[in-house]
Formats: structure tokens, sequence, C-alpha cells
């Protein structure tokens, strides 16, 4: 069966809706709300009633449903604002308010609850419906992991004023502001290599150091944190244009042992962190103002140097019998590497580095006096070359010279030069 309505058509043999030249595909459960709306255009549906219709014997929320008919709406070129098709009537359901024709009558339409219930006998089908192509390839069996003690440095992200900001916006517009910050977010996450271990309703819960571990995790849970305030700062000029509102966050991050484990059962199995440090984490996020970021004292130590931070003191966090440091990020200071943060502390003496040192100043002396030289000093990580080019420069310091330096940073290895 085809629908004609407005400048679209619903074929129920392609689940797709065309617009113009344009198909577009639906999702099933997107698809299969539309079709119902269609074909109850007489009255308004229940949420419920789609819920019971279109869901049976599942348990599903409200943002469920809402997604659905977001999708929807946007394959009939409708939106939350205009409502030219499917209409919201807040508190009562929605409304498919269109005038409808049909193009096709030489195939039945499929009733609506045979495209929610399985056909006893048939086989089941082989997507997961609503589900990443990720999760679909690794839903067949649970996961399987042993438990491991690890060091993490966990990060907890939350909206700030979300229940208001729900109320002010029609709960369609809510989700694509939501999402729209969630993309924002995890676009900067994945380019310091997190993950995100948990979307917690418009909160965050983000690893660093499981299930990938890192030499520098903590400060790139800190960069991280900089980096979404940043992004959040270019999204809150769309969202101010399309929506009228603008978002702020709270974040948290703390360092410290858990031990990660798959939790849950079958299916639905998945690894977690366990431990208190999650926890403080998200307890740090509830001192945060908005926009700013919070550290415990065992994150502070390890990114000491990178960041300028704020001290707050000691505070008394929920469940926790003694008080802990805490502290505010204000920016990065600009130090490349741990080496430069260590020249700021101060170094030990140079020892046993004469032959090289010399080396390295006799080139020195006849580059000055006009004949070039590149030096290459290579070896193993850790045996001084950061400290030997460090004497040189200390050297050199009083006489005339040029420095450029330039340092290479994983977390950059997808920018240009």
């Amino acid at each position: 069966m085809r629908y004609v309505f407005a400048d679209c058509e619903l074929d129920t043999q392609l689940c797709a809706v065309r617009r113009g030249t344009t198909q577009h595909p639906l999702r099933p459960k997107p698809f299969q709300v539309l079709l119902y709306l269609l074909e109850h255009r007489d009255r308004v549906v229940p949420k419920q009633e789609l819920a019971e219709q279109l869901w049976p014997d599942q348990y599903i929320s409200d943002t469920v449903i809402e997604n659905s008919i977001l999708a929807a709406r946007r394959a009939v070129g409708d939106s939350g604002r205009t409502q030219r098709i499917i209409q919201t009537l807040h508190g009562h359901g929605y409304r498919f308010v269109i005038p409808v024709t049909t193009a096709d009558d030489t195939v039945e339409a499929l009733p609506t609850e045979a495209l929610a219930r399985p056909i006893e006998g048939a086989h089941p089908p082989q997507v997961l419906e609503e589900a990443d192509p990720a999760q679909v390839q690794g839903a067949s069996a649970a996961p399987s992991m042993e438990a491991a003690r690890r060091q993490l440095t966990v990060l907890f992200c939350d909206l700030v004023g979300s229940t208001v900001l729900s109320r002010q916006v029609d709960p369609e517009d809510y989700a694509d502001i939501v999402r729209a910050y969630h993309t924002a977010c995890a676009a900067v996450i994945e380019r310091f290599e997190g993950h995100i271990a948990q979307y917690l309703g418009d909160g965050l819960l983000v690893y660093f150091g499981y299930p990938q571990a890192h030499e520098d995790d903590a400060q790139r849970a800190v960069h991280t944190a900089l980096g979404i305030l940043e992004a959040l700062r270019q999204l809150n000029g769309q969202l101010q244009s399309t929506h009228g509102v603008q978002v702020a966050v709270r974040i948290g991050i703390h360092t410290g042992l858990v031990v990660a484990s798959a939790v849950g059962a079958g299916a639905h199995a998945a690894p977690l962190a366990l431990g208190e440090t999650p926890n403080i984490a998200a307890r740090l996020q509830g001192l945060a103002a908005p926009d700013t970021i919070v550290l415990s004292a065992a994150t502070y130590r390890l990114v000491h140097g990178y960041f300028a931070c704020q001290a707050l003191g000691a505070q008394s966090l929920h469940n926790l019998a003694e008080p802990i440091d805490v502290y505010q990020v204000l920016q990065a200071s600009g130090m490349p590497h741990r080496f430069a943060v260590a020249v700021t502390r101060g170094l030990t003496p140079l020892v046993g580095r004469e032959r090289e040192r010399g080396l390295l100043l006799d080139h020195w002396t006849q580059a000055r006096d006009g004949s070039g030289h590149v030096v290459l000093i290579s070896g193993e990580v850790g045996i001084g070359k950061s400290r030997l080019v460090q004497a040189l420069k200390d050297q050199v310091r009083s006489e005339a010279h040029t420095l450029l330096e330039c340092q290479g940073l994983p977390y950059h290895q997808h920018t240009a030069f």
C-alpha cells in the first residue's frame, strides 16, 4: 500500500517515505509509529497506546517513543516546531493531521499489530531493533571478561538544570538538544581516546585507562573536560538560534583503583568499573559550578603543572568518612610535555654527560661561526635525551640565538601540522 500526503508518499512494502525524488528509509519502530498514526488519523493516539501496541510486553521510557516520533517527523519533513503533519497534544498524545489518499490499492496494508509482533513459526529477525551495529554484533553472547584491578581516571559530566530545560521546550526539541550535546561531547572524548561507559540520562560516565590505557590518562581526562566546555560554547550559538536556549555542564574527575568487570546477565552484560572511584567523580561533579571542572587531589597530583588550578580546600562528600582536597581547573598551562613541567619544578644536576655536552657545544660553536650542523640525539626512553638538550639551552642562554621547539602529542595526530 502507498499512502500519499502533502509532498510525501509512504510505501508500506519498502518501509520508506519518498519526498520528491528522494527516498527516506525508516527504521522499523519509527515506520510503525508513523503508519499507526496515519491509520488512526481520525483521533488523538495516546502515548500509552503507542507503547502497548508497538512495544507489546516491553517496558520502555517516554524517550523511546519521542525519539521514534522525531525520526518519523524528519522523514516526512516535519519538526517539533512546525508540526504540519504530526501534531503533539501535550497531556493527550499525538495526531496525524493532514489529509491522506492511497496511490495503490493492489496490495493490502499489513496490520500494524503484525508489524509489531513476530509471526508465529517465523524465524526471529536477524537485526535487533533500535540497536547500534556494534551492539548487535556482540548481542548474541554475553561479554566474556575476567575481573581486572586497574587504576582509572573517571570523568563524570552532567547537564545543568535539565529538568527545567525539559519544561521550557517541546519534548522532541529537548531530545534534539540532548542528542546534540551528547554528540559534541562524544567527539571530544573520542579525540582523547576516552571510553564512554554509560549515558546516564543527560549525564556521561567516561573512563580513561580502560579498556585502552595510556601513560597520560589523567591529562587526557582534563584535556577532554576543557574540550567539552569549548565544544558546548560553540554548540550554544546553534542552540540559541534554533531553540532559544543554551546548555551548561558540571564536570568531576577522580583517579583511583577499580575492578573492571562485566556487570549484568546474558546479552545485557557490559564492562563497568566497580569501586568508589566512579562514585567520587560523580560527587565531585555535584560540587562544581556550571561550566567548571573539579578534580580530586589524586588527579591533581598527576596533572599538576600541565593545568592551572585553584585549590577549593577540603570538601566533605556524601558517604565518605574523610573530607578530600578539591581543585578547580582554570586552563591548560601550555606545558608541552612532562620534562617541561619538571623544569619548572627544578632539575637535579646533570652528572656523567661531559662527553655528550662537549660534543653539542662544539657543534654550537661551529654553527655560530657559520658552519651549519644538524645533531640527532636518539636512545631509549628515560636515558636523559631531553635533559641533555636542556643543558645545552642553559649553556647558550646568554648568547644570541633563536630557539624553535616542536613537540608531537598523540591526541593531535590526526590534525594538520
